[in-house]
């Protein structure tokens, strides 16, 4: 039976290039899930966009004096582009500055306001002489109280995580002109977080399936005791606040940024032509999935089911399955020092799915990783190219020297043929069962290995030794590995989209590998196959100094 599956992926600010912590972090995770339930036949609705509003444009347009609209739909455009590009197949890729989404804000905001979990209160406020102008979170910087972190920003500390009020930093001052920050009392909308303490706790309890960091991360800001927090901003830049009096505040964008999962649905439901489509995915059995990275985890494990909690009415989160982070030849990836590796710079120079491969393959799910140019040449060259691309291949190429084109009939099995065929059998079942669970990682080892085999088996079989003497046993071995190269195109498809869709073509399948559904069907007897080409281009050696020396010299 189908179920209906949502996932939120998250929403990137558009104030600059993505680049490939954002990848294993959130996105290509999604993307596999997502491609995997599709292939289950399930209803999958993926959705993210453009985080338009915040500081973090407003800080980019005023050091490139331009307007936040116009650094927001730059680097949107660019999104989109690199989205196509790389595969990342979402349903709706949309950007907070839409009217739908100021409307399902207010609605939300209001709604909260109406039962009591949002009032009004005054918080310390940080003014900036220099500047001459009362401070956003993300345009101050100081020490952070808890790990001591020099450039906390004034909303969470990048360095330990923790959530942060502007005033608790130590010499916090301002991000633009180094000015020190000073405080008076300001009035603004608090969401009552703490009346959402033991709600949350309870349904912690029944989250037994979650990461076990996710579970120990969430828990540990409930020991803390949540605080109520201010939801409103002295900005000119964001989603109106819908009372009198706020004119020239905005609501907090960690606020209404996660409300985009939902106004992301209702907007993809009208371009449908059915305003209700979205509600499938949103309440009754349907399973929501949050995909993000761990700087994100209080927003989606706390506050977002908070919000959720007091609106009413929704299902809240079924998995968020948080990753770590990744590191870049062995430091922390930094956008500030530009210690990145930029994913529009990757896919000017490379095909997609070899990134995808080596994301996945090291992906960050309950530790951080490392992403080297060395790891991505062998990852390419001796797993892609050597057991993987070279399998298919030869094996194409011997069916269309020797049996015509198609493929071939094998006959009897013998039993090391049957073996390997019910090995893939089992590797379908395998993969389906970790993918099901978001171990990726794992999902594309057990994959892999059935490739491996795969390769035993042909050296064994040797069929360009027996053509001649004994054709049969030759069509058998070619026989079977060409259905086990139909249930890896099938298993590997999430991963890897584009050879997984030229290796169905070259088996002389029709249609798409998600029409053909998550099983085994071997190609049958009789059927023509392509001409083999290449599934990946074998990298030279040279390229690890020369994309190594790239990093930290390539801006965007």
């Amino acid at each position: 039976m189908s179920e209906h599956i949502l996932i939120g992926v998250a929403w990137p600010y558009a104030n600059g290039p993505l680049h490939l912590g954002h990848i294993a972090g959130a996105y290509l995770p999604a993307d596999i899930f997502a491609r995997y339930h599709r292939l289950k036949g399930d209803d999958v609705l993926m959705v993210s966009g453009s985080d338009q509003h915040g500081t973090p444009i407003t800080i980019r347009a005023e050091q490139e004096s331009t307007s936040p609209r116009e650094i927001a739909s730059k680097y949107h455009r660019q999104f989109v582009d690199c989205w196509q590009k790389l595969g990342i197949s979402f349903d709706l890729f949309t950007t907070t500055d839409t009217e739908n989404h100021a409307q399902v804000t207010h609605d939300i905001f209001l709604t909260l306001l109406d039962k009591g979990y949002i009032y009004k209160g005054k918080m310390l406020g940080a003014y900036c002489s220099g500047c001459q102008r009362f401070l956003p979170d993300r345009y101050l910087e100081g020490t952070c109280p808890y790990c001591g972190f020099a450039k906390a920003r004034g909303d969470q500390c990048d360095e330990c995580g923790k959530p942060l009020e502007p005033s608790s930093l130590g010499d916090v001052h301002c991000f633009l002109c180094s000015t020190p920050a000073q405080f008076e009392m300001k009035e603004h909308f608090f969401l009552r977080l703490s009346a959402f303490q033991d709600n949350l706790q309870a349904w912690l309890k029944e989250q037994s399936h979650w990461r076990r960091h996710v579970l120990s991360g969430t828990q540990r800001f409930l020991n803390e005791g949540l605080k109520d927090r201010a939801i409103t901003r002295d900005i000119n830049w964001g989603v109106p606040v819908p009372q009198p009096g706020f004119e020239n505040k905005r609501i907090y964008v960690w606020f209404e940024a996660v409300i985009g999962y939902l106004s992301a649905s209702k907007e993809w439901a009208k371009l449908r032509g059915d305003d209700t489509a979205w509600r499938a995915f949103w309440d009754g059995e349907a399973k929501s999935f949050y995909f993000v990275g761990k700087d994100n985890l209080f927003f989606h494990t706390l506050i977002w089911p908070a919000m959720l909690m007091g609106y009413g009415g929704l299902n809240l989160p079924y998995n968020v399955p948080v990753n770590e982070f990744l590191t870049i030849e062995g430091r922390r990836l930094s956008t500030s020092r530009n210690w990145a590796i930029w994913l529009p710079d990757y896919l000017e120079r490379y095909d997609p799915d070899p990134l995808r491969y080596a994301l996945s393959a090291g992906m960050p799910e309950t530790s951080d990783s490392n992403f080297s140019w060395d790891k991505f040449l062998h990852r390419n060259n001796d797993e892609l190219v050597a057991a993987y691309g070279n399998l298919a291949h030869r094996v194409l190429t011997f069916a269309c020297r020797n049996f015509a084109g198609v493929v071939p009939s094998p006959g009897e099995l013998d039993e090391q043929s049957q073996a390997l065929l019910h090995k893939a059998e089992a590797t379908l079942n395998k993969v389906d069962e970790e993918l099901h669970g978001c171990n990726f990682r794992e999902a594309l080892r057990c994959a892999m290995s059935l490739a491996q085999e795969a390769n035993r088996y042909l050296d064994v079989q040797s069929p360009w030794k027996v053509i001649k003497e004994k054709p049969d046993i030759a069509a058998m071995s070619i026989f079977t590995v060409l259905s086990v190269l139909s249930a890896l195109k099938t298993v590997l498809y999430p991963f890897l989209p584009f050879s997984s869709e030229k290796l169905h073509a070259l088996l002389g399948f029709t249609g798409n590998v998600q029409e053909a559904g998550w099983k085994i069907d071997p190609p049958p007897p009789g059927q023509k196959i392509l001409q083999p080409e290449p599934l990946f281009i074998k990298l030279d050696d040279s390229i690890v100094e020369q994309e190594t020396s790239r990093i930290g010299n390539v801006s965007y």
